[in-house]
């Protein structure tokens, strides 16, 4: 088989070689969209992650490819119904990093609750007093969780562990796991009006898009932090923003920004322009404010969950109906 994998790392690149031995690999450092549809062309596997758009410009002439695999859980970067027409195969890696991704979102969480960015930038300048710098305990706080799958379950096991009370919202719920971990499911506008603390952990779609915006902000406590480590999309950045600036919420932890494709190298030149700009901006002022702390979509890259995925999608490959 040929296989083009994009958004690689050296370690990737390792890894895949040694699993993927006797089929030719093609690796390109860039999403698929940046990528001229030529290099790859002759694929019968385009295998990418969560800033390749696999749409129909990406895969246009592509007449062998019978398999996208994404190195991810989420698939909205996907166009799952072109997939369904054309008979090509999408595989994706389910279960990876549940404990990985929560335990980011407890480093962005203390990250905030005890001002460490604002701590460490303050001692690398020679200057140690903590004037400014107290934080707020965990314990007896209120966390809510949007999203009670798989990682927002490890969530609450660990905010239990930390003495927190747990409200979780979820379309679907287990009544037997709340009360092992000792939680209770709320609906989603009393979560936000009672929680300190909340969690997005959903799958980005349609129903969820900007599930984060001016209207649930303003239930929200003005003391209220809010953690994002899955999609962009789930929160309105420009309400974000404004209710960061007039100190409406206390604080954000985001791994995961919209737009965020925007900001890898080259893709503004293959983006709408206007809409490109409008969100570079907003994402750029969002990295200035003392209350938010970004890191850049690396909540899932743990040496543990990579091997994890990279055995996944390797499997994925070559089980294929190929």
């Amino acid at each position: 088989m040929v296989i083009s994998v994009f958004e690689t790392t050296e370690i990737e690149k390792e890894k895949l070689k040694n699993g993927l031995k006797g089929h030719t690999l093609k690796f390109f450092d860039e999403p698929i969209q940046n990528v001229d549809n030529s290099e790859y062309i002759d694929s019968s596997v385009i295998c990418v992650f969560v800033h390749s758009k696999v749409d129909a410009t990406a895969i246009e002439g592509c007449k062998n490819l019978k398999l996208v695999c994404s190195r991810s859980t989420g698939i909205d970067h996907i166009d799952k119904t072109l997939l369904d027409k054309l008979g090509i195969e999408l595989k994706n890696v389910p279960l990876y990093g549940e404990n990985t991704v929560a335990e980011h979102t407890f480093a962005l969480m203390l990250a905030l609750s005890r001002k460490i960015n604002e701590s460490f930038i303050r001692t690398k300048d020679g200057d140690f007093s903590t004037e400014g710098l107290m934080g707020f305990d965990l314990k007896d706080k209120t966390i809510g969780i949007i999203g009670g799958g798989r990682i927002g379950l490890h969530v609450a096991r660990m905010a239990r562990s930390f003495g927190m009370h747990v409200r979780v919202y979820d379309i679907k719920q287990d009544n037997f796991l709340a009360e092992i971990i000792n939680f209770k499911y709320l609906p989603l506008d009393e979560l936000l009006k009672v929680s300190d603390i909340v969690s997005l952990h959903l799958p980005y779609n349609e129903q969820t898009h900007h599930i984060i915006d001016e209207k649930a902000i303003n239930l929200m406590k003005k003391s209220a932090l809010i953690i994002n480590t899955a999609r962009g999309g789930l929160i309105n950045t420009e309400h974000l923003l404004q209710a960061l600036k007039q100190k409406n919420i206390y604080g954000a932890g985001l791994d995961v920004l919209e737009g965020e494709e925007f900001l890898i190298e080259d893709s503004v030149l293959s983006s709408p322009a206007e809409n490109a700009t409008k969100i570079i901006n907003q994402n750029s002022d969002l990295t200035k404010l003392p209350n938010v702390v970004i890191t850049p979509h690396n909540a899932f890259n743990s040496i543990e969950a990579l091997d994890r995925i990279i055995q996944c999608t390797v499997k994925n490959i070559l089980d294929s109906k190929i």
